[in-house]
């Protein structure tokens, strides 16, 4: 017989309700509940999980524990951390968006959870990724309006002087305050997770040891673990590279200088955006392309984008690799072909590698693909039914709202539900100006998956948004099902594509024809209004319309 604590309930009639819950696990062979008790006496068969019996509970909105789960998990000397009341216990490694939200949301399912950090608390979107390099950008494309905008007929262009030290305590105060206010004070102020800074490692399928970041090390014993360690900056084999004070991205957003000349290596989204965002703060920058810029999305948005670059003073290299890299006399000196490319700093964004070296991963049984990346399902399982792992240590997209969302799916998992995670109708976004935004199928990976397509590509000066802007770089293109004329991909280079993109997932996920898109109402004077127009060149001549045509 399971005894488990049952909190919440508000009358008699409330037991009616936990005790139908109770009954439709699978396993569960009879429950009785009592309202004056708090208890719910449940007979199962041998071996259930109790995860599905709590979140059962969990659903109806009643806090629940298990008064004798019947397993032990062993002893140390009191070395071994668990919740010793009878909750499903979770270990979480890592701290960033996968792992902040599975601890939450495993918290609401009524488990307990240690969560385990090596170093600081909030993972990489907040302290070293996305927000940092979003207020970085920012601020370079404020600059570069300064210095020119379409508009200087009328608004005078004056030269900004830039103050990078200012700069950098400006987005680093930010960078504290949302780690403090959206991480350490809402683990603050979560009894049910237990902290502890160090790293973590498997000693079999259901323990890990941490190696204290004071000193020390601790056993923890776990029911359930995820595993959302994320990732870090991939570094190519080149000769003499390692020998060198180059850059990652971690070290490019918090330098307190403005490089006169930096080279890049790397074609792709961190090289891109921060590549554009040195050059509008002034340094002469050379990006080296081992293809073209973006070479696996639709050709147009990198030749797009290396217009824009070319036209900004930007030097792109495409099909161009460094065979050596050597540092001397406060310069680098790249050999590339049959010269050398000299600069002042060295960026090196080829991408990020998964986070597992270390976790001893072999221990538990956990399989990794040849990159290193944890394998997973739709529902986060790793090769081992009771660890899960979610985010960029994993072969998911690298992204935080994925692994956000592959977190809270991952924890429902764990405490007895079933969630995946669809990424059929993903959106991204490249920050750079103009932005690059995709969703759905390319025409090239609906060819893969046996499609037939039928596309079309709407030009910016077609866009009244953009033509009041004086600024019509880029394009909105749209990738449809032959014959049923279903939406399957939208690619879009644009100011504000980013804030266009999610009108195209949710016409995906909704199933929309692009006749459909073309009938919606869209506000007159957005950009958004694009994807209307580039929905009605399906079948019409936008060139032939009224400005707001419906």
């Amino acid at each position: 017989m399971i005894e488990i604590t049952v909190d919440g309930m508000t009358c008699a009639s409330c037991t009616a309700h936990v005790k139908e819950a109770l009954e439709n696990v699978p396993g569960v062979k009879q429950a009785a509940v009592s309202y004056s008790a708090r208890k719910a006496s449940v007979s199962a068969v041998e071996g259930i999980d109790h995860g599905r019996l709590l979140a059962a509970i969990g659903t109806l909105g009643y806090r629940a524990t298990i008064d004798d789960v019947g397993v032990q998990h062993g002893s140390s000397g009191g070395d071994i951390d668990n919740a010793g009341d009878g909750r499903l216990h979770i270990a979480v490694i890592g701290s960033g968006g996968a792992a902040m939200a599975a601890a939450l949301k495993a918290v609401e399912q009524g488990a307990s959870v240690t969560l385990v950090e090596r170093g600081t608390i909030g993972g990489t979107c907040v302290n070293t990724g996305c927000v940092p390099s979003k207020i970085f950008i920012r601020a370079a494309h404020i600059a570069h309006l300064r210095q020119g905008s379409p508009f200087d007929g009328g608004i005078p262009a004056a030269a900004p002087l830039i103050d990078r030290k200012a700069l950098l305590a400006q987005q680093q105060a930010r960078v504290e305050e949302l780690r403090h206010a959206k991480y350490e004070s809402i683990l603050d102020g979560q009894p049910a997770i237990a902290v502890l800074r160090g790293e973590a490692r498997f000693m079999g399928p259901h323990r890990l040891a941490v190696r204290l970041n004071d000193g020390g090390e601790r056993e923890v014993a776990f029911d359930r673990c995820l595993i959302a360690t994320g990732a870090e900056a991939a570094i190519p084999p080149i000769p003499g590279l390692q020998d060198t004070p180059y850059w990652t991205s971690t070290e490019a957003l918090v330098s307190d200088a403005i490089p006169a000349r930096l080279a890049v290596i790397g074609s792709s989204v961190v090289a891109v955006e921060l590549a554009q965002a040195f050059a509008r703060l002034g340094s002469k920058v050379t990006i080296l392309a081992r293809k073209r810029l973006f070479s696996r999305e639709d050709p147009a948005i990198g030749e797009a984008l290396a217009a824009v670059f070319r036209s900004e003073g930007i030097e792109l290299l495409e099909y161009t690799q460094a065979s050596r890299v050597r540092h001397a006399g406060g310069e680098f000196v790249l050999s590339v072909g049959a010269g050398e490319l000299r600069a002042d700093q060295l960026l090196v964004a080829i991408g990020r590698a998964p986070n597992t070296r270390g976790l001893a991963l072999e221990a538990a049984g956990v399989a990794v693909s040849g990159e290193g990346a944890i394998v997973i399902d739709p529902g986060m399982h790793t090769s081992v039914p009771h660890i899960y792992a979610a985010g960029d240590c994993t072969d998911q997209p690298q992204y935080v709202y994925v692994a956000a969302a592959a977190g809270v799916r991952a924890a429902v998992n764990m405490t007895g539900g079933d969630a995946t995670l669809d990424l059929a109708t993903m959106p991204a976004v490249v920050f750079t100006d103009p932005q690059v935004a995709t969703a759905g199928l390319s025409e090239a990976q609906a060819r893969l998956a046996g499609i037939e397509t039928d596309s079309r590509t709407l030009p910016l000066d077609n866009v009244p948004r953009a033509l009041a802007n004086f600024d019509t770089r880029g394009f909105i293109k749209l990738v449809a099902e032959v014959g049923s004329g279903r939406l399957l991909g939208v690619q879009a280079v644009s100011a504000q594509a980013g804030e266009l993109i999610q009108t195209a997932v949710l016409a995906m996920r909704a199933g929309m024809t692009v006749q459909d898109l073309a009938d919606q109402l869209f506000p007159y004077l957005t950009m958004v209004e694009g994807l209307k127009l580039a929905a009605q060149t399906f079948t019409k001549d936008v060139k032939q319309l009224s400005c707001c045509a419906g």
